[in-house]
């Protein structure tokens, strides 16, 4: 690193001034464009115990500072175990393990629970130098902290290649994603689609109201405690039967809503007086993001209705480029979601272990574009249209 560059490794969000951390992020009048990034979200998984050394996240974010202006921001992690991060790395914990290694602690550069593609070596002047300041600072770390590797997760094409240049490994992924092709509204969506597939998705719109819910969009000072109770409550179910126990704890929905209102969108569906189920995202300058949703009782085809087809609807009603659902999920394939790769970047330091992850990445890698052929191949939309 060049000796008129200096790192500084914040043990919280909180020690970070919002207005230098926000200015570090790209964004539009010093509003992150994508609202992840913002110091509000990081802010409230780390007040609200989501994200913390007692659930496994040691905030360890590096700013680093040409003289005494910021220059660059790394939101970084000392982990414990790999929960919460949707690119898993299980096995290579255990192969380590198998043969007497040690892979835990490890070190995670993401933003926590949230499998969205986004910057992660924040350098609003792009310089490349600093990007791999930053890298070497976090293999740096690694060092100290006797972690045994450093991942950072849903990271962009040009940060992947730039890693790769600094020999970290580089792995492939697919998310679906829908894509606004300057639709007039849902009706000139479905237009665009093969016949077969059209109906399908009107047959399911019709199904998952078929009771007389009705859907609303709850934002900004509309939010309420009393709707972040009937949220969490969905959320809990589900989170219950996905991963043993919720990741966020309920005070986390009420910091965000207390400083983040304007970037939510909740969606709540009600039968009469009862909610019934929820979907929560949140919105940037071009995307708006699905996040979590939950039911209190199964109805048929409510779940894309809620997670899929209303943001649909919310991202044609205010000019959104883009839909991301959450990761992972081919059966999005059929409702007009189209594939894209996703990408993280690893540094090991055990040279077996790395040696041996490099080869299955790279036949993994082959494996996605192999997939990525054939989804594309399999996109719901008229040929014209694809």
């Amino acid at each position: 690193m060049s000796p008129e560059l200096c790192a500084t490794v914040h043990l919280s969000t909180s020690s970070i001034e919002a207005d230098i951390w926000n200015a570090l992020v790209p964004g539009t009048n010093a509003v992150p464009d994508n609202p992840f990034l913002d110091h509000a979200f990081f802010l409230a998984l780390e007040a609200s115990g989501s994200a913390v050394p007692e659930t496994g996240w040691q905030p360890q974010h590096i700013v680093l500072s040409r003289g005494q202006t910021p220059v660059g921001l790394m939101p970084l992690f000392l982990k414990s175990h790999s929960q919460g991060e949707y690119v898993f790395d299980h096995a290579w914990a255990e192969a380590i393990e198998r043969a007497g290694g040690r892979y835990y602690p490890k070190l995670q550069c993401s933003v926590p629970f949230t499998p969205v593609s986004a910057p992660k070596l924040l350098v609003p002047s792009g310089e490349a130098e600093l990007k791999s300041a930053l890298l070497d600072t976090a293999q740096h770390l690694a060092e100290r902290l006797s972690a045994s590797s450093v991942h950072a997760t849903f990271v962009t094409e040009q940060e992947a290649e730039l890693a790769e240049n600094n020999q970290w490994l580089v792995r492939h992924d697919t998310q679906f994603h829908w894509h606004n092709k300057g639709y007039s509204d849902f009706i000139a969506f479905l237009a665009s689609l093969s016949s077969r597939k059209r109906k399908a998705i009107k047959r399911e719109r019709r199904q998952a109201l078929v009771d007389g819910l009705a859907v609303e969009w709850i934002s900004g000072n509309d939010l309420t405690e009393t709707h972040w109770d009937h949220f969490f409550e969905f959320y809990q179910n589900t989170g219950a039967r996905k991963w043993g126990q919720p990741y966020l704890t309920r005070q986390f929905f009420s910091l965000l809503s207390q400083t983040m209102p304007e970037r939510i969108v909740l969606m709540l569906a009600r039968d009469g007086s009862d909610y019934v189920a929820g979907a929560l995202n949140l919105v940037g300058k071009e995307t708006i993001y699905g996040r979590y949703w939950g039911c209190s009782r199964d109805i048929a085809f409510l779940h894309f209705e809620m997670c899929y087809y209303q943001a649909i609807d919310y991202a044609i009603a205010h000019k959104l480029k883009t839909v991301e659902a959450g990761a992972q999920g081919p059966h999005k394939l059929a409702r007009g979601y189209a594939p894209v790769v996703t990408r993280s970047i690893h540094w090991l330091q055990n040279p077996s272990l790395r040696r041996t992850v490099a080869g299955y990445l790279e036949q993994e890698r082959k494996a996605v574009a192999r997939d990525q052929e054939f989804l594309a191949g399999r996109k719901p939309y008229k040929k014209q249209e694809n």
